[in-house]
């Protein structure tokens, strides 16, 4: 049997005192667009640095197509695009340089690139609309160039799972219309997207199903049964999860 292409079983995250995820246990198909909504503050980042391995949970595993997520990145199956905020701006880097950075599972230790590397560069920046800013400074992008610029790092490492943590905030309506339309040609071809969202009103658009995240999952499923206003009280906070 095939394993699931996202398997989170068991994670329990603290940040000291503070209990950030509780026993979460989820799994993610192939080829699927999953949404992960919640509150601020319900794990969500947590959970995207948990499945990266950037945080070691105290307790449960994670496996990426039954691969530990270290070896999983290795590979170039894991890709993941962070929030704005905890990205260096100022750092003097262009952008080629950035989605270049998704080819190096791909190089030799010389960190080299070759001519497949340049070509696949080349067309992640063609399909994400930023060929023409391929030389800008990171930073001088707008919000939403921004998070194309990991999107594009994501299509030139050649990922088959993708997390995207809250691509759609503070972006421009070309840039949401880009990266939605990249997302479903990831999609198409196969890939897995889990994607965190607070726009509610356009999950069922966009994803195939929906996690409802408070420190624990709430409920998985097809959106329009996530989206159920029960759920959604439970999910923000307004009852007991337990």
């Amino acid at each position: 049997m095939t394993a699931p292409a996202i398997q989170v079983h068991g994670v329990t995250v603290r940040y000291g005192d503070v209990l950030a995820l509780d026993d979460v246990t989820l799994e993610v198909g192939h080829g699927v667009v999953c949404g992960l909504l919640g509150a601020n503050g319900s794990g969500k980042s947590t959970l995207f640095k948990t499945i990266a391995e950037l945080v070691i949970p105290q307790r449960g595993s994670v496996r990426i197509h039954g691969l530990p997520p270290e070896r999983a990145r290795r590979r170039g199956l894991l890709g993941y695009v962070p929030q704005s905020e905890q990205v260096d701006w100022a750092f003097p880097v262009r952008v080629v340089d950035v989605v270049m950075m998704g080819r190096y599972g791909h190089m030799g230790p010389t960190r080299r690139p070759r001519r497949a590397d340049h070509e696949a560069v080349a067309e992640a920046l063609e399909r994400t609309g930023l060929s023409d800013l391929a030389h800008r400074q990171i930073g001088a992008l707008s919000g939403g160039q921004r998070k194309r610029a990991f999107v594009a790092r994501g299509i030139a490492q050649g990922a088959s799972v993708f997390l995207l943590d809250e691509p759609f905030a503070g972006v421009d309506k070309p840039s949401e219309r880009t990266i939605i339309q990249v997302l479903r040609e990831m999609r198409a071809a196969g890939a897995t997207l889990l994607v965190s969202t607070h726009d509610l009103a356009g999950v069922g658009e966009l994803c195939d199903e929906a996690v409802l995240l408070h420190r624990r999952v709430v409920a998985h499923g097809p959106p329009e049964e996530v989206l159920a206003p029960e759920m959604l009280l439970r999910a923000f906070g307004l009852e007991e999860t337990a």
